[in-house]
């Protein structure tokens, strides 16, 4: 087995792309973000793959200033690849959680740097998608005019203690960009669900966000459950979304609609 590096993305998808696609539901978060990649003009983002055989077995990418985003891997396959990045700036690492800490202690094996576990989120594909019940008041509702959706979705970024976005153009350069927003609505727009552009059959539902004053009434599971059934009408074939492993409420919503956990995921920094 060896790691290849390169900062040419069609290259890397030329070789990774099947990989990648053999998996939508699991590599959801790496095939949206390099479909991005693949049309923006940023510069300095660094690919790898895995092969064996001439098969590849995984695959990793480094935006600058940002965490190595990783597939599934071995802890030898782990450490071969931190030994290949050490001499590269790295902030950080997100994975499963085996091997997001199979990485982060090879890591710290061969520079030093002491990780420390973060962000933690928890990755769900729908099943059969089951309508909530009872249903809210209400209806779909088409998203309101851009500057709203930013209004909504900066709105959304402070509740999860991400900044508010200060203008359009940084909203654009977000990962809410390129989304399709979907509003639950009663004489106003009372909650919103947002999705990914299908690839590879997968759609991710993401974000799904209630302001707190119209909260607790069900409407953050009827926007998701339309989504989820927009998706499947455009026929989708994996329909997945994240949730916080520790938020009990929303999980429980989203198991009630169908989905069921497949992965958890860490993201640790290094100091």
């Amino acid at each position: 087995m060896s790691w290849h590096l390169t900062e040419d993305i069609d290259d890397f998808l030329t070789h990774a792309g099947d990989f990648l696609r053999s998996r939508p539901a699991l590599h959801t978060s790496q095939l949206t973000r390099l479909e991005k990649l693949r049309t923006d003009e940023e510069k300095g983002t660094l690919f790898g793959r895995l092969e064996e055989d001439g098969e590849v077995r995984a695959i990793c990418y480094r935006r600058p200033s940002q965490r190595l985003i990783l597939t599934a891997v071995e802890p030898g396959q782990a450490g071969a690849l931190a030994a290949e990045l050490a001499g590269h700036p790295l902030g950080g690492v997100t994975a499963e959680d085996d091997s997001a800490a199979a990485f982060a202690e090879a890591w710290q094996r061969h520079t030093g740097a002491v990780p420390a576990p973060g962000v933690r989120v928890r990755l769900h594909r729908l099943g059969t998608l089951t309508p909530p019940e009872p249903m809210p008041e209400g209806h779909v509702a088409d998203a309101p005019d851009r500057a709203e959706v930013i209004r909504w979705c900066s709105e959304f970024a402070t509740a999860v203690g991400q900044p508010p976005f200060a203008d359009e153009r940084s909203w654009a350069a977000s990962n809410f960009a390129g989304k399709r927003f979907t509003f639950w609505a009663t004489d106003v727009p009372v909650a919103m669900a947002g999705s990914t552009p299908m690839v590879a059959g997968m759609v991710r539902v993401d974000p799904v966000y209630t302001p707190a004053r119209f909260r607790g009434r069900g409407y953050a599971g009827a926007v998701t459950f339309a989504v989820s059934q927009a998706a499947l009408a455009a026929g989708a074939t994996d329909v997945v979304l994240y949730t916080d492993p520790a938020n009990v409420t929303s999980n429980a919503l989203y198991r009630r609609l169908g989905y069921r956990p497949i992965a958890n995921f860490t993201g640790y920094d290094f100091r």
